[in-house]
């Protein structure tokens, strides 16, 4: 049940190392912009537009908050059971489809182009999450989530492996650059791009890897294990702040649902609690200040005293 904070400071935003307090804005609470979802997803935040993009991807919809007005309409219908979002350099949205899988870019004018749906002749399985880097290569997972049922996708057998592919933002060829991870998950580049985080949700207990970004930006290599979860703990998607910290969608159970948040060096700092589940977020607001959290049914949003990476 959600209950809004009666009091300054939120206890919902909980400091676990003294490094997270300078992120803590004494007065400001986390709050419930929307309700209603069956699963939501892959928020994507449009300034120019001031507005929020998310999935939610058993209703096969995505949807639109408005940070001038509050409101909350349909922005796609049906969205071929959309997942991850995020927007490229020149600002169109791309999208990752459990239903059609594949992944797509909608261009200025509403039409779209399918910048992958099959590697080596086979179709995809259920593409997770994306993230777009400077040079313009549009980095995703995945995992085989959407083609287990019906439910977030059509049920079918998968036909490759769960890897991490990129696509390159000239060429658009397709590469695997990451095939060692069980189910990948979660995206994001740090501030500087030369690492890639990668969430895996196939290992058991979850894990966070790391990885340096090599060969000009075009391969992965040096992959380690940057946090093993605790029992019972589960990340999902996951953005950058400018400072490196990860703040990762996280679960499950009370006292682990909501957002956990990594220094760069692995130390969890803090966490936000939520009364659900918290699938992903992105930063968004007039200085990338504010943090969405897609969670289960819901949306939420928090003012942090730091700011998203650009194009996170």
């Amino acid at each position: 049940m959600w209950t809004a904070a009666g009091r300054y400071p939120d206890p919902a935003v909980r400091v676990l190392d003294p490094r997270f307090e300078r992120y803590v804005l004494f007065n400001a609470a986390v709050e419930r912009l929307a309700t209603g979802c069956r699963w939501s997803e892959g928020p994507a935040w449009f300034g120019d537009a001031r507005m929020l993009v998310w999935s939610d991807i058993p209703n096969n919809r995505m949807l639109r908050w408005d940070e001038e007005t509050a409101a909350v309409t349909t922005f796609r219908k049906p969205s071929n059971h959309a997942n991850g979002n995020t927007r490229d350099r020149q600002g169109r949205l791309v999208t990752c489809e459990h239903g059609a899988r594949r992944v797509t870019r909608t261009e200025y004018d509403g039409t779209t182009t399918v910048l992958a749906d099959r590697y080596q002749g086979r179709p995809l399985n259920s593409p997770n999450d994306v993230v777009v880097r400077g040079d313009g290569s549009v980095w995703f997972s995945d995992p085989p989530f959407g083609v287990l049922g019906d439910y977030e996708g059509h049920a079918a057998d998968p036909e490759l492996g769960t890897h991490v592919y990129r696509v390159d933002g000239a060429t658009g060829a397709m590469t695997a650059v990451c095939t060692a991870i069980e189910r990948p998950n979660g995206l994001a580049f740090s501030p500087d791009e030369k690492l890639l985080y990668i969430v895996e949700s196939g290992h058991v207990p979850r894990r966070i890897h790391v990885y340096d970004v090599v060969d000009g930006g075009r391969a992965l290599a040096n992959g380690r294990v940057f946090v093993t979860c605790g029992e019972g703990e589960s990340p999902d998607g996951l953005r950058i702040d400018v400072d490196g910290n990860l703040w990762c969608g996280w679960g499950t159970g009370p006292g682990k649902d909501g957002v956990r948040v990594f220094a760069p060096d692995a130390t969890a700092i803090g966490h936000i609690d939520l009364p659900e589940r918290c699938a992903n977020v992105c930063f968004g607001g007039r200085a990338r200040n504010r943090l969405f959290m897609a969670a289960s049914q819901s949306l939420y949003a928090l003012y942090v005293n730091t700011r998203g990476v650009a194009g996170g």
